[in-house]
């Protein structure tokens, strides 16, 4: 485009600076900080694209190199399982043109995912259909957990109560954990999955210890905790952030089957009773999210197929610059 400058950033400095000046701080994966948990973790190299017009910003490519794929993805460049894990990317151009000519300066294949749809960015179609985010909003309800409750169709609601009032007949106790829970999780969550847990990557865990310490410095940490009939059942690591409560990791006791239902209900009912604007149960086409009657809400990726250049930046690419 005409009157554009490409400039690419790499010192943390800048693109924090960038980030935070360009980006919106609406949801709690906005946070600079979240994101930086996940890069002390996995250290990928920061390559932050800026289209700039008489000066200014006017779009924005916060990537990072992933080496290990040969593809440029969304800072912090986490992987779990060979992709990217942090949900709620944007898009940051003034135009689709702009988006464009962002994409066309990577040099190399760019895999972005996990994006929310804004109206009239999808130039050429670039967005194709990634997964589903679920959520749930206690408003729509008027905060009381029964009306929620009662909105679950008979036959699924009926099944739910008796799988939970048979683990509710053996001593269940739900309380607010600590910090010190997180061990207990990663190792429930370790035991379920096995090579498929999130933990299992010494990379990934590792962020999760930052990510569990930075949110407790900040207060902003909610760990629960189900124990029955005296023994650790279930764990989740959630956050609240403004008026919104983000659940992103857990953990369950294979001795108690169907103990994730108890605990998942009782977050929807503290929801209700804090009055907060949403939960966010994150991506995952699990069956119960379906059964408790979430929302579900699309989100897109972006990927190109550009082979990479030994030379780093194309001449084509307009007028580029290091920062």
């Amino acid at each position: 485009m005409s009157g554009i400058q490409h400039v690419l950033y790499q010192d943390p400095a800048h693109c924090r600076k960038l980030w935070e000046s360009l980006w919106p701080g609406r949801v709690l994966f906005d946070l600079w900080p979240v994101r930086w948990c996940f890069h002390k973790a996995f250290d990928r190299p920061l390559a932050f694209h800026v289209a700039e017009q008489a000066g200014r910003p006017v779009g924005l490519l916060a990537l990072c190199r992933n080496d290990d794929a040969g593809t440029f993805v969304q800072f912090p460049g986490e992987t779990w399982q060979g992709r990217t894990w942090l949900e709620q990317n944007r898009i940051i151009a003034q135009s689709p043109e702009i988006l464009e000519t962002l994409l066309d300066a990577v040099p190399g294949p760019v895999d972005l995912r996990y994006i929310k749809y804004r109206t009239g960015m999808n130039p050429t179609g670039l967005l194709a259909p990634d997964e589903t985010r679920y959520l749930f909003f206690p408003a729509s309800f008027g905060f009381d957990f029964h009306t929620y409750w009662q909105s679950i169709p008979g036959k699924t609601r009926k099944k739910l109560n008796a799988d939970i009032r048979k683990l509710e007949a053996r001593d269940v106790c739900i309380s607010q954990g600590t910090l010190s829970d997180m061990a207990q999780l990663f190792q429930m969550n370790v035991a379920a999955f096995g090579q498929d847990a999130y933990f299992h990557d010494a990379r990934f865990l590792r962020s999760f210890e930052l990510l569990a310490e930075f949110f407790n410095k900040m207060g902003l940490l909610r760990m629960t905790c189900v124990h029955i009939a005296g023994k650790l059942a279930a764990v989740d690591m959630g956050a609240v952030w403004k008026d919104t409560y983000t659940l992103l990791a857990g953990g369950t006791h294979p001795e108690f089957p169907g103990v994730a239902k108890l605990i998942n209900r009782h977050h929807l009912q503290w929801a209700c009773t804090r009055h907060l604007k949403y939960v966010d149960f994150l991506c995952g086409d699990f069956n119960w999210k379906q059964r408790f009657r979430l929302t579900s809400v699309p989100l897109y990726q972006i990927t190109t197929h550009t082979m990479l250049q030994e030379s780093g930046i194309h001449a084509d690419h307009g007028h580029i610059r290091c920062a």
